[in-house]
């Protein structure tokens, strides 16, 4: 992926998290790559936090 993104040309990206690779952030600029192992995706639960609470804008 490292690869791919710098031939793209967004230079070298940053990555965070690898020694435990539980929740491994890249971090290229205009893009942003989450990669979470699926237990602590599932703990996050990030679907839900970006989810829109449409009952809310009713009021």
């Amino acid at each position: 992926m490292v690869n791919a993104l710098r031939d793209a040309g967004h230079g070298k990206p940053r990555i965070e998290g690898l020694p435990h690779c539980d929740w491994v952030l890249v971090d290229a600029g205009d893009v942003i790559v989450h990669i979470f192992r699926p237990e602590v995706r599932e703990f996050y639960n990030i679907e839900k936090m970006w989810q829109a609470d449409f009952a809310a804008d009713a009021h």
